[in-house]
């Protein structure tokens, strides 16, 4: 059994052995702690920072601040992290496509993401969710493999750019349904979304809420969602396994890292302090509205999960011949 989060922290500072450590862990936060979002303002991920920014600010009694440095598809906000003090309070958000992606369709990366950074905390889950064009004469994942193999290569699906999420779990779908269709990558999901309401193209993967508020008005049409379990935000919208392709499961995560060399105790303080902020109810709230999942880790869970999605994804990219633009 798991020691609570303020458990953890206690044992934490107990544990320490260096003066100047046990200090810096005992004072902290004694300024503003940083966020970065290597992505620009208004994006899913920039959504949901906010909040828990904000909740983090009140939790810890000290301005918890979000700076967006968005270009090169994160790499330079993910960078300004990886070359900042390892002191706590410079953290990045970090997401699949980055942090378990990323590393495997990019020639070079000026950061290794594992030695170069500390895991935190895991803090939203958000499935790939698959949708299609209204006028697209299927109503489930079965009827579209159909159509797929019957039209090979005259259906487009569109993604936020080659190597994204959005983007392998088309390619997962094609593997797994033994289908060819035509990858057209856009610059974010944004004008993917319009092209495809518009019907230019016939579907997409993409983070659910990206497209979740397009559902429920009608103008696109779900059919499945790459998380094992159904999400909260559409119950009546099935998993891709429920759809009889287990395969293809894909989703996003948003987490916390910090540079690499973060004292453990500040890492154990800022874990404990996440989770308790999620696990709130109006968290919890905001995230199924958005059409997400609340979540929360230890370092030790949020380590695992990323050395697993990082494999995960190095097999999909390989199989695909990915390599990005």
């Amino acid at each position: 059994m798991k020691p609570a989060p303020h458990l953890s922290l206690l044992l934490a500072l107990h544990a320490c052995v260096l003066p100047a450590t046990c200090a810096i862990a005992q004072n902290y936060p004694n300024k503003s702690v940083r966020i970065v979002v290597p992505y620009p303002a208004g994006g899913p991920i920039d959504m949901m920072t906010r909040p828990l920014a904000q909740k983090l600010s009140e939790s810890m009694g000290n301005p918890v601040v979000v700076d967006n440095r968005g270009g090169a598809n994160g790499i330079i906000g993910t960078d300004n992290v990886a070359k900042s003090a390892p002191d706590g309070y410079s953290l990045v958000v970090a997401s699949s496509g980055g942090f378990a992606i990323g590393p495997h369709v990019y020639a070079k990366l000026p950061f290794d993401v594992f030695k170069d950074f500390a895991a935190v905390s895991l803090f939203v889950t958000a499935p790939e969710l698959l949708a299609v064009y209204p006028a697209l004469p299927v109503h489930d994942v079965k009827e579209l493999v159909a159509l797929a193999r019957a039209k090979p290569n005259q259906l487009n699906f569109g993604s936020s750019g080659t190597g994204s999420t959005p983007h392998l779990a088309g390619e997962m779908l094609k593997s797994a349904a033994a289908i060819r269709m035509v990858h057209v990558p856009y610059k974010g999901m944004g004008p993917a979304t319009m092209d495809l309401i518009a019907g230019q193209l016939q579907l997409v993967f993409a983070d659910l809420p990206v497209l979740v508020e397009q559902v429920r008005g009608g103008k696109l049409r779900a059919l499945a969602v790459g998380t094992p379990q159904r999400s909260a935000a559409l119950p009546e919208v099935p998993t891709m396994a429920e759809s009889g392709f287990p395969q293809v499961e894909a989703y996003n995560w948003y987490a916390l890292f910090a540079p690499a060399g973060t004292p453990g105790p500040v890492i154990q303080r800022l874990s404990a302090e996440v989770v308790k902020v999620m696990n709130h109810p109006d968290m919890k709230k905001f995230t199924q509205g958005m059409g997400a999942d609340a979540a929360g880790s230890t370092p030790e869970e949020l380590s695992g999960l990323h050395r697993r999605e990082y494999d995960k994804w190095s097999r999909v990219v390989k199989a695909a011949g990915v390599i990005a633009e």
